[in-house]
């Protein structure tokens, strides 16, 4: 554990290197707080000894001298302490912007399968929760150890010089302080690991009841998802309650060998006093000294609860950006040009997991430039990863996908993409105006080149007649537009983008037959002039596509035009028959 710890805290060093000028002036400040509680002892000391021993010297000139010289210190501590608490702070605000900024974008890198395994809910957890954890952490860290330990190094030096053996009485009791700190470290140190994966699980579940809102209302199953709420966040009840039973043994047992020690100085003191071996004046400045110590131990271990919470977090920011990027630019990759369209898959096999059935095995297709190919076939034949892998969103197993004779893996992600389009049937429309998502497809667009492109996908008639038109807010996810009206906006995007390949995955099967001509029609405008793979199951969309793959869970089965199938009277006759039932 400790050796884990040590490493997280070797990874996290890096994001100081940008603020270091910050961190050392933070801790210079720290050391002037530090300078004025170790002068009060030496204060008191100072004219307490002179009251004990001549009262003659302790004048009023001396006493107005030294109360200046402390308040002219105070003066000093409390610039100090504003600028460990403002500045301090901003430099670990910005250290989390800097972290939440790399978290980002590498889960902008990750591949598919990763989002395919893992909770939204929990990666938000991670984005928010924990990375506010680590500021605290990495304001208050190397401020808290430098200070206590300055404290402590220069209070056991100063302790000695007044007694040896009282000072070795008050130290021995340490390593009991230490070895409890330490049990209940190790067991804070796994629930508060456990309430951060409890508290993602339960923002997940929040996000899917809320966004799943009209299929909750729809089945009336306000009652179900009160009770799996109720579950997650019973069960995040009972985690935080034990982690407060921790703490509370934690935080009670420092106080108790507080106490014992606090005890033991004067008790022993009051010994060492009574038999010469310690002074009143050194008795009053030893007793001051101790509080400042014992408070400056106190604060390191109490700072112990924050540490675990830091460390937890920096734990769960790392297991992030440790996550492979299964898909990125190859060192040597190119750029793609100017592309004709020919796609072709050559001996394509793939697997979602290594443990997982094949989806697709030895698949051979090649798509010409400017053709209508459509991927037909029942359900489970790996239809939708097929046309996946052509804009590399998986990785093949084996064998090659070519776009006009390169291999993808070959050419960088930005320029493969920027000339595939993509339309599919569940349409995601961001939070934002119409416009803002039309722009999607080529940001640095136009009014006009905007509006040409919503004319082309049959959309600038509904957007004009919205109560702000282009600058209509549209709700998360388009909730405020009926189906057609976000696929045709989806599909004005594309256009917008104009790429050579087009890629329509199921664009109409979602919508009612009135919208679906529409989206059709918008569709086959789309398509013209360019390379297009339509995957359908109403069978009556495709049936002018150039060429017709029918793909089952055993590969390509057949493949021709409408007509050439039906009287084949194969696999796509007997689907046509059934949808036409």
């Amino acid at each position: 554990m400790k050796h884990r710890s040590f490493n997280l805290l070797r990874r996290f060093l890096p994001y100081y290197k940008k603020y270091w000028g910050v961190m050392a002036l933070d801790l210079v400040m720290a050391s002037f707080t530090t300078v004025c509680e170790l002068v009060f002892p030496l204060i008191v000391r100072a004219i307490t000894g002179r009251a004990t021993s001549d009262l003659s010297t302790l004048t009023v000139s001396f006493v107005w001298k030294v109360g200046l010289f402390y308040v002219f210190l105070r003066l000093v501590d409390t610039a100090a302490q504003f600028y460990m608490t403002s500045i301090g702070h901003i430099m670990g605000v910005r250290m989390e912007t800097d972290m939440r900024t790399a978290l980002f974008e590498h889960l902008q890198r990750l591949s598919f399968n990763y989002f395919d395994n893992t909770k939204i809910g929990q990666i938000m957890s991670r984005i928010t929760n924990d990375l506010f954890e680590i500021t605290e952490f990495a304001h208050h860290c190397p401020e808290e150890f430098f200070v206590a330990s300055v404290k402590i190094i220069v209070s056991f030096a100063i302790l000695c010089r007044f007694n040896v053996w009282l000072t070795v009485i008050i130290f021995a009791m340490l390593p009991g302080m230490l070895i409890c700190s330490r049990i209940f470290n190790k067991r804070m140190r796994q629930v508060f690991r456990e309430r951060r994966v409890q508290t993602g699980e339960l923002n997940a579940r929040v996000e899917d009841s809320l966004l799943g809102v009209r299929v909750v209302r729809s089945f009336a199953g306000e009652p179900v998802e009160r009770e799996k709420f109720e579950a997650d966040n019973r069960l995040l009840f009972r985690i935080k309650k034990r982690s407060y039973y921790y703490m509370a043994g934690f935080h009670s047992t420092t106080r108790l060998f507080d106490g014992i020690m606090y005890i033991a100085v004067v008790v022993a003191g009051a010994l060492f006093l009574i038999n010469g071996g310690i002074t009143v004046a050194d008795y009053a400045a030893y007793l001051l000294y101790v509080s400042a110590l014992l408070t400056s131990v106190r604060r390191i271990v109490e700072f112990t609860e924050q540490f675990q919470q830091g460390i937890t977090g920096i734990e769960r920011f790392f297991e992030i950006l440790d996550v492979p990027v299964d898909i990125e630019d190859a060192p040597d990759a190119r750029q793609l040009g100017q592309v004709k369209g020919e796609i072709t898959l050559d001996d394509v096999s793939f697997r979602y997991t290594e443990e997982g059935r094949e989806i697709l095995s030895h698949i051979s297709l090649t798509v010409r430039p400017g053709e209508k190919v459509a991927l037909v076939g029942p359900s489970g034949g790996g239809k939708t990863t097929l046309v996946s892998l052509i804009p590399r969103f998986y990785d093949v197993e084996s064998g090659r996908v070519l776009v006009d004779g390169k291999d993808v893996r070959g050419l960088t992600l930005q320029s493969l993409r920027r000339r595939i389009g993509v339309v599919q049937q569940d349409v995601y429309l961001f939070s934002g105006t119409v416009k803002e998502n039309i722009l999607y497809g080529r940001p640095d667009a136009d009014d006009d080149a905007v509006i040409a492109a919503a004319r082309a996908a049959g959309a600038h008639e509904f957007i004009s007649e919205l109560p702000n038109g282009y600058d209509t807010y549209v709700g998360e996810r388009g909730v405020k537009l009926s189906g057609g009206q976000k696929q045709r906006i989806s599909i004005a995007r594309v256009f917008l983008k104009d790429p050579p390949i087009l890629i329509l995955d199921e664009a109409t099967s979602a919508l009612d037959n009135e919208s679906e001509r529409l989206v059709q029609r918008s569709l086959e405008k789309l398509s013209v002039g360019r390379t297009a793979v339509i995957i359908a199951h109403r069978l009556t969309t495709v049936q002018n596509a150039d060429r017709i793959i029918v793909l089952t869970d055993e590969g390509i089965a057949e493949e021709g035009d409408h007509k050439t199938l039906m009287e084949k009277q194969g696999i796509y006759y007997d689907l046509y028959k059934m949808y036409e039932q």
